[in-house]
């Protein structure tokens, strides 16, 4: 189920529509809409009562040195460069990978709605000149909350590790420093391995048939049980956003 985002109150609609388990890919709000299947479900962290683990905690302390900047919708070679880097080493042969850089400039810069792209690096030897690039995110920015339409990262940094989650991470801790409630990580599926990492965000609420839930914390700690036993048979790490698009496009959202 997808419809169109334009006009003067396309921002309007994008926050409606993501209120009800819509995501946003370039002019385009969707939503699966599957005969007799709930599986792909909307999950939202409340930014505020954020309830950060051990090893979020660290991660946050490790690279915390990282510079941030809320950057224009508009591409970069140097972010395209750090895109198929990512690509190559954590999706090869999946939808994204024959893009060019006239198709990231159309992820990127084709938006009806207020939207960013938060760029992570470290910083420069002379503290003047900007720092290497080591991950990026594109980010609606809606009347409740950040939506995270796709992040990406150095997948091979020699010293840097859990940039992927670190951007999360970060997501949360501004999102609650601007008085915005939620972080919204696009669809989640049970089971699915490579959605996983999403689990691990508390307090988390899912979107059902009688609106956003809360997941209660006897659920959450065993869904995060079940996702470390995932990954330890080898599945794939966590750290980007992206779903499926419409037409089966593996695309944008952020969400791995």
């Amino acid at each position: 189920m997808f419809t169109e985002l334009r006009g003067p109150h396309a921002d309007a609609l994008n926050d409606a529509l993501g209120r009800i388990g819509f995501r946003r890919s370039q002019t385009v709000a969707y939503r699966p809409s599957c005969l007799d299947c709930t599986a792909c479900v909307s999950v939202r962290v409340v930014a505020g009562e954020f309830d950060a683990s051990s090893a979020q905690r660290r991660n946050l302390k490790r690279n915390g040195d990282l510079i941030v900047t809320a950057c224009r919708p508009w591409s970069t070679a140097e972010q395209f460069e750090l895109l198929q880097r990512y690509l190559g080493a954590r999706h090869p042969g999946g939808g994204m990978a024959s893009m060019d850089d006239s198709d990231f400039a159309d992820m990127v810069e084709h938006t009806p709605v207020t939207s960013y792209v938060y760029e992570y690096r470290e910083p420069s030897p002379d503290g003047v000149t900007p720092g290497r690039l080591v991950g990026a995110c594109l980010t609606d920015r809606q009347g409740d909350g950040l939506s995270m339409i796709y992040s990406f990262y150095d997948p091979e940094h020699e010293t840097r590790t859990g940039l992927g989650n670190f951007i999360i991470l970060d997501h949360i801790r501004r999102a609650a420093r601007e008085a915005v409630p939620y972080v919204y990580l696009g669809y989640w599926v049970e089971g699915s391995a490579r959605m996983q990492y999403k689990i691990r965000y508390r307090p988390m609420e899912r979107l059902g048939r009688s609106g956003w839930e809360r997941i209660a914390a006897v659920e959450q700690d065993r869904l995060i049980t079940e996702s470390m036993h995932r990954l330890g048979r080898g599945s794939s790490p966590p750290g980007s956003t992206k779903d499926g698009m419409p037409g089966g496009q593996d695309q944008y959202r952020l969400v791995d």
